[in-house]
């Protein structure tokens, strides 16, 4: 891989969660997806994360997962680094897509807290640990208590950072002190998992981001970081102010990919918006306000229709 990554940053700086785009009946869509990681490479992302819940990961099933890995690798896996989601309530089921992410050339998993079953804190531990087991590839886990029931506790997190392929976690608690403590205590690499905290968790020692926000302020959401990185703190906060538009539209629902996809539709970066059920397209007043909140931040010229 010619992309730069590194022991600090395992997983490169900015990465996007990106959507799988479908066709109008209903297919995964591979020449949109491989459009969509051009454009996202090109405006500066090192790092793109397929396969999650950002890209209906409930909805795809095994082979589409493996194939749209294959296809996003192949166009701009030497210039980014590719993240798989390899992540269920189901061990087995959990492997068996860490391995069919690494046979088609993922280069990292992201490994989520089994969700719906909320296991104990050693359930978790044994669970992640063996995924990383199944396969060569680094892992960063993903705490995002809100979906999954469970938080991922200290401890937990120190078990885990033992793991030579535990590299990062990509942190969507909200709690950014506690993300300061675990940094400390474990050295791992940590991702902002939520775009309205990641200048908070930035300051909180964190490396890099992991956005859905991405898709359409990508170039800002790199500069962010670089200013962040160089010292210019109020370059940073104001570019990150200039975005808060979009980051109210896309993420306050709480229905991200489907504000994103709205979104993606209105600038033309993909053909249809097309969700899976159970997600279901946004409304006329959601369009619109993803529209106005495009407009707000100038990535959108007048009227546009979804």
């Amino acid at each position: 891989m010619a992309h730069p990554t590194s022991p600090s940053r395992p997983f490169g700086t900015m990465l996007t969660a990106m959507v799988t785009p479908f066709t109008a009946d209903g297919a995964v869509d591979l020449e949109a997806a491989v459009s969509l990681a051009t454009h996202l490479v090109d405006v500066g992302h090192d790092g793109l994360v397929l396969n999650g819940t950002t890209g209906e990961s409930p909805t795809t099933h095994a082979p589409e997962k493996a194939d749209l890995v294959r296809a996003v690798v192949d166009a701009v896996g030497d210039r980014a680094v590719v993240v798989a989601g390899a992540g269920s309530n189901d061990t087995d089921h959990s492997i068996r897509m860490a391995e069919q992410s690494a046979a088609a050339g993922a280069h990292g998993l992201l490994v989520v807290s089994p969700y719906y079953s909320r296991p104990s804190q050693e359930g978790i531990v044994q669970h992640t640990v063996a995924i990383a087991d199944s396969t060569d590839l680094p892992v960063m886990v993903y705490d995002i208590p809100g979906r999954s029931g469970v938080r991922l506790t200290g401890d937990t997190y120190a078990r885990l950072a033992e793991h030579e392929k535990i590299v990062a976690v990509k942190d969507a608690t909200g709690d950014v002190y506690a993300a300061a403590q675990h940094i400390s205590r474990t050295g791992l690499a940590w991702y902002s998992g939520d775009d309205a905290l990641y200048l908070a968790f930035l300051a909180h020692g964190a490396v890099g981001l992991v956005s859905v926000v991405g898709h359409v302020v990508g170039r800002e959401l790199v500069e962010i970081g670089a200013a962040f990185q160089a010292g210019d703190h109020a370059r940073a906060t104001g570019l990150f102010v200039g975005i808060v538009p979009v980051i109210d539209a896309v993420m306050g629902g709480g229905f991200g990919v489907v504000m994103i996809k709205s979104a993606l539709v209105a600038l033309g970066l993909v053909p249809d918006g097309r969700l899976r059920l159970p997600q279901v397209d946004a409304t006329p007043a959601e369009a619109a306000a993803v529209r106005e909140a495009l407009r707000t931040v100038g990535l959108l010229d007048g009227p546009t229709s979804r």
